[in-house]
């Protein structure tokens, strides 16, 4: 007779989510905490044979760079998939040794599963786990699911999956080593040089990002500069995601998000041009026409842009500031600029520092290699009064509900 799958669900900590800590800043320790618990799929009652627990957390990556496309969806590659466990994977129940399973009436067992937060090198198994993200017509995604294997018996083994969002944080714009300027220079012809000075490089949704830009002229060719004239000045933003890039033959792809024009029409003058040009980074309204924010999917968490920076085994995300100057009498000048793009505007970067110098203050008090978990709770079919787990109990040969 086949085994009826035990009824099995994953709880998190009282009041918190199972994330605990923050992905990306290694003082945070960050964490999965939680419970798997497992009770009769048969009925109310009917003892389950349980013969190993295990639960890990998995990473799934899809990419199909064509998707995007109705013609090219059919005719170009087909979706690639990948599937990593993150971490190690953690053996939470294994029956006595000589027993094929162990008939439970109730089984809760508590799990922590360590999220890596080492760069780890070419060691996948170390490295930080990028973000959730599903990117329109789902060209790429990454997503995570908390998967329980229990086996009954010598042959039935059956797998259970709890999506998970997870969020990366270090690239928050409140961070010191996004505050520090980023200077750029570039010459055109001997004759004009364009310089670039940006005062922060990280941004998030409806964030200004200003460009300090001085075009100055080689003054060792004064005659033929001073013929130039400075028609226009274009700052653009640009999201670059490279599909495959760990692979034989990567392919990138470049949208547009936003441009800024400003008309100078001048000719150059001896002692420079210089000028302030910015735009806001483009954001994306949860609300509907009605101001409701919609329910989002369980396994992607609801972000106010449509990407960020990002790396992964098969895609990357890169976003560029491209400035470009319209000359007449010399070479175009243009620079293009990496900027660090973060899920969080301004002030809710603020907002997190605070919980995050408070979740490093905690872990200091967690160790590793011995996280000191609760006990384990196991009720066995034949243990005195089993049935009162279940709220039963036996009268006059039947169960009914216990009452105390």
């Amino acid at each position: 007779m086949a085994t009826t799958p035990a009824s099995v669900r994953v709880s998190g900590p009282p009041n918190r989510s199972f994330l605990v800590g923050y992905p990306g800043i290694s003082a945070t320790l960050p964490r999965i905490e939680g419970k798997v618990e497992i009770r009769p799929g048969h009925g109310y009652s009917m003892p389950v044979p349980v013969s190993l627990v295990r639960i890990s957390l998995q990473k799934r990556e899809t990419i199909h760079p064509d998707a995007d496309s109705l013609t090219k969806r059919h005719l170009g590659a087909p979706r690639k998939e990948t599937t990593d466990v993150v971490g190690k994977e953690v053996l939470l129940f294994r029956c006595s040794s000589g027993k094929d399973a162990e008939n439970v009436i109730s089984m809760d067992l508590p799990f922590v599963i360590f999220i890596p937060f080492g760069r780890g090198g070419e060691e996948t198994n170390r490295r930080i786990p990028p973000a959730s993200l599903q990117l329109p017509s789902r060209i790429a995604e990454t997503y995570y699911e908390l998967v329980v294997t229990v086996q009954q018996g010598h042959s039935n083994q059956y797998r259970y999956s709890f999506p998970l969002p997870l969020l990366r944080y270090d690239t928050l714009s409140t961070f010191g080593m996004y505050q520090k300027p980023e200077t750029k220079m570039v010459a055109s012809d001997n004759l004009v040089n364009l310089g670039i000075n940006l005062p922060r490089w990280s941004y998030g949704p409806n964030d200004p990002i200003t460009v300090y830009i001085k075009i100055s002229p080689n003054l060792d060719w004064w005659k033929k500069a001073q013929k130039v004239t400075i028609d226009k000045i274009t700052l653009g933003i640009e999201e670059e995601i490279t599909f495959n890039p760990e692979g034989d033959e990567p392919t990138k792809k470049v949208n547009k998000l936003a441009k800024q024009v400003q008309i100078v029409k001048t000719k150059l003058p001896e002692a420079g041009y210089a000028t302030n040009i910015g735009l806001v980074f483009p954001s994306k309204d949860l609300r509907d026409p009605d101001g409701i924010i919609k329910r989002g999917k369980p396994a992607f968490p609801q972000y106010e842009v449509v990407s960020f920076t990002t790396s992964s085994t098969l895609y990357k995300i890169e976003f560029y500031l491209n400035i470009k100057v319209q000359l007449s009498g010399a070479r175009d000048l243009q620079i293009r600029q990496p900027i660090v793009i973060c899920p969080l505007d301004q002030q809710g970067c603020k907002e997190e520092m605070e919980a995050i110098e408070i979740a490093a203050k905690e872990a200091a008090h967690v160790d590793p290699n011995n996280p000191m978990l609760p006990a384990h709770s196991i009720v066995l079919a034949n243990d005195r009064d089993s049935l009162r787990a279940l709220g039963l109990c036996m009268v006059g040969g039947q169960k009914k509900p216990f009452i105390e």
